[in-house]
């Protein structure tokens, strides 16, 4: 997908104007863990605003379910003084008649709240997971070269699961609960207010201790998202190189440190548990004094003026009925904490900068001509430059070749002409036009990359080869493309042919074919200019061959960049430049720069030697 602005209809938030120079880097935006929670929760209820009417059913479903427990539990002082202390058992039979249909009621109340929450948090995680994979798609290549992939993995598996509890599980109970917590204190004070003030004197400590608690859960709820998200990390990492693993032996050392992040996630887990234990046990042992207090109170003839026994049962079990709800809140609490611990690590991504396009210029298709005028460029994270003082200039249609060691600075001129980075120094132009007056989706259409890390998508040959272009071709195009590119000498022996799944990243395929699928998509793009990185490092010499054949037929009329690492396909380039530290130290034809007995001279003789020991 063409990086510049987000799909019309797509759940993001407002696109930033501006783009940071600095690194994208996770921690940019930490001071977002110094605000204090009602900022966070506030940022979280605009995700709760398009669903009012189930939130609004919800708070019914869940408050009339709570209102029910108490008009019941209320009917104790009738039943205890007159029913059974009096001997008027009418009360009884008709509690008998109503007693069903009202749990029924009961029931069909329970389960509206308990769904529209659940349909709410659902849709609140489902677009929150939208927001962040669009970000991704939409994030510069910085942003995706600093940040562990497990890491942004985890946010939209594991960081979105705890927002859902928070705003689903945790959401039920706190209204819920906290209904029934509302209304048998009103049901208390109305039957007894000296009895039910005692109770009430301990809300200042259960609210401290609440308190204390949530900015621990808060702290250790942090530490379990970095410690999934390095779990997350180990695990992809090995899945990835599992090969690497098995080849040296690796296991033992793998096995060891995933044992001790998988160790740090449990130990974190278990101070999440002891967190919430203790402030469970604490708030019902609080609880618990106050109901012996009331005990005792009652057990003293005068200190309460008409005490009945049908008041004193209905509050004792009021005050019994209250541990319980007072205990899910506590419980709910590390949920809750959890979830907006989640909005935190979730906000960051969400503000961090995009890819802007700044470009007001489009273009069709390019004619091909390139200038690169005193570049000087730096990625981010590294003081020396890659690039210094670089010019250039390739005519339309010419063949132009950049060599050197690893590391010198080949594939970085390729990252700025499809504009991954910006340089920071110097001018770059197609068609005598900046770059970066270009708007995005133009400037990338011009370019078909080759690279010699082939990506692929667990799907169709025939998807993976018109990729970018499914709407615009036809299978008689890719069948096409497809014999150009040599894919149908190994498609025949596929048993469903084009259709045939590749899997994760082409595992089912080998190097070379992997390759020729990549310049095939190239070929099938049809873009008047061609950047082939190591296009051919991965095939074997006849496949080599016949690729090759492809190529030339390829780069006739278009402008070729070619990285290159065999010298011995660049051999009929209009232009090499041999690069060095960033620095260009040679350019010319193949002929005169072997004329010059300089470094091409040396990596050439260095390679045609090495072929000629292997022949």
């Amino acid at each position: 997908m063409i990086v510049g602005e987000f799909p019309p209809n797509s759940y993001t938030t407002p696109v930033f104007t501006t783009y940071s120079d600095t690194r994208y880097l996770m921690h940019k935006h930490s001071d977002l863990h110094s605000k204090v929670p009602d900022k966070i929760f506030k940022r979280f209820r605009v995700y709760l605003k398009d669903y009012k009417l189930a939130f609004a059913v919800a708070i019914i479903g869940m408050i009339g379910y709570s209102v029910i427990d108490v008009l019941v539990l209320a009917q104790l002082e009738t039943l205890v003084d007159d029913s059974l202390g009096q001997g008027d058992y009418e009360y009884l039979r008709l509690a008998a008649y109503f007693i069903v249909p009202i749990f029924i009621f009961r029931g069909i109340l329970n389960f509206l709240g308990t769904y529209s929450v659940s349909w709410i948090g659902n849709h609140v995680v489902m677009r929150m997971r939208q927001q962040l994979f669009s970000r991704y798609i939409h994030f510069p290549v910085e942003f995706h070269d600093n940040n562990s992939t497990g890491q942004l993995i985890s946010k939209v598996i594991y960081d979105t699961e705890q927002v859902a509890n928070a705003s689903s599980k945790a959401l039920i109970t706190l209204v819920r609960e906290g209904a029934l917590v509302i209304g048998l204190l009103i049901a208390m004070f109305y039957k007894s207010w000296q009895l039910s003030l005692i109770f009430i004197l301990i809300g200042p400590l259960v609210a401290i201790i609440v308190s204390v608690v949530s900015k621990r859960f808060r702290l250790v709820s942090r530490r379990i998202q970095d410690a999934m998200g390095g779990l997350t990390s180990t695990v992809e990492q090995v899945l990835k190189g599992h090969k690497v693993v098995l080849m040296f032996g690796g296991q033992d050392k793998e096995d060891k440190s995933f044992a001790d992040k998988n160790n740090h996630n449990r130990q974190q887990n278990m101070k999440l548990i002891v967190a919430r234990i203790l402030s469970v046990s604490s708030i019902q042992v609080i609880a618990s004094i106050a109901l012996a207090v009331v005990l005792y109170v009652a057990s003293t003839p005068g200190l309460v003026v008409t005490l009945t026994p049908g008041v004193f049962v209905s509050v004792v079990v009021f005050m019994t009925m209250l541990l319980k709800p007072l205990k899910q809140l506590t419980t709910v609490n590390s949920e809750f904490q959890k979830g907006m611990a989640a909005c935190v690590s979730i906000f960051k991504v969400l503000d961090q900068q995009v890819e802007v396009d700044k470009g007001t210029q489009s273009i069709e298709r390019a004619k091909g001509k390139i200038d690169f005028k005193d570049v000087t460029f730096s990625y981010p994270s590294k003081e020396a430059p890659a690039l210094k003082n670089i010019s250039f200039s390739v005519k339309p249609g010419q063949t132009f070749a950049l060599v050197g060691r690893s590391g010198s600075g080949k594939s970085t001129i390729s990252s700025l002409l499809t504009r991954f980075y910006d340089n920071q120094i110097g001018e770059i132009l197609l068609d005598d036009m900046l770059l970066s007056d270009m708007q995005l989706k133009d400037l990338r259409r011009q370019f078909a990359l080759v690279s010699q890390h082939v990506v692929l998508f667990n799907d169709t040959i025939a998807n993976n080869i018109a990729y970018g272009s499914e709407s615009k071709v036809s299978r008689e195009q890719i069948l096409a493309v497809a014999k150009t590119a040599h894919v149908l000498e190994f498609l025949e022996q596929l048993p469903e042919g084009l259709d045939t799944m590749v899997g994760e990243n082409g595992f089912m395929l080998s190097g070379g074919q992997r390759q020729r699928l990549a310049i095939a998509r190239a070929l099938l793009l049809d873009a008047p200019i061609l950047i082939l990185d190591e296009a051919t490092s991965a095939l074997d010499t006849e496949s080599e061959r016949l690729i090759q054949d492809a190529l030339d037929r390829l780069q006739q009329n278009r402008t070729s960049i070619v990285v290159a690492h065999r010298l011995s396909t660049i051999e009929n380039a209009d232009t090499i430049l041999v690069i060095e530290a960033g620095e260009i130290i040679e350019q010319g034809t193949h002929q005169s720069l072997l004329s010059q007995n300089g470094a091409y001279s040396q990596l050439y003789n260095m390679q045609f030697s090495e072929e000629l020991v292997s022949k």
